[in-house]
């Protein structure tokens, strides 16, 4: 997972660097907001930000506004990182576009846990993407009948649109996903056995 740390306090820079990549996460670190958003605009992996609430450049909570302001297809999870620990301020973060809400001095092992739940998310985050490009694929390949098809009255084949008459299965079968498995039906087969016993009657 890869991890983006935005924050100008170099201690705080280092506390966070060396909790996480103690526990195997990516870390890029910047400590301007501009070059972070730079960054995480063109991000197409899952990402998790952890962003400082006042940084030089732009601050955490006008990067959240830009993120989702750009409805990104595979945005970031935000924690907004801060010594702000009013409810006020919580809400305001949260408003700005914030997934999480972390105050400083922060506890290693909670920000671990709020990780997790951000893993979390993106992973759902990325199945749905994946499942919705698998649906626009597939709605993609299928190729619709509509309109009205010209059907000769006696042998039922298909005129195509060079003027060429298919047998109904043919048509349909190079125009959508459909195959065809072949049977009798009951009224075929009733006339079937009409006959033949009509044939066998008459020798």
């Amino acid at each position: 997972m890869q991890i983006v740390i935005a924050e100008d306090d170099r201690l705080y820079r280092r506390l966070l660097e060396a909790a996480l990549t103690t526990r195997g996460y990516r870390v890029t670190t910047y400590v301007n907001g501009s070059e972070a958003w730079e960054y995480l605009s063109r991000q197409t992996e899952p990402t998790v930000a952890i962003l400082d609430w006042m940084m030089p450049g732009m601050d955490g909570l006008e990067i959240c506004r830009r993120i989702r302001e750009a409805a990104m297809p595979l945005p970031p999870y935000v924690i907004l990182l801060t010594s702000r620990t009013r409810k006020e301020d919580t809400i305001a973060g949260l408003q700005a576009g914030a997934d999480d809400y972390l105050c400083k001095p922060f506890d290693p092992e909670e920000l671990a846990a709020r990780l997790v739940v951000g893993t979390r998310f993106l992973k759902l985050q990325q199945d749905l993407i994946d499942r919705v490009a698998q649906l626009e694929d597939a709605l993609a390949r299928v190729k619709q009948l509509q309109g009205l098809l010209p059907i000769c009255s006696y042998c039922k084949k298909i005129r195509d649109d060079q003027n060429y008459w298919s047998q109904v299965e043919s048509y349909i079968a190079e125009r959508s996903e459909v195959r065809f498995t072949h049977g009798i039906c009951p009224d075929c087969r009733s006339r079937l056995m009409e006959e033949q016993t009509a044939g066998l009657a008459s020798k």
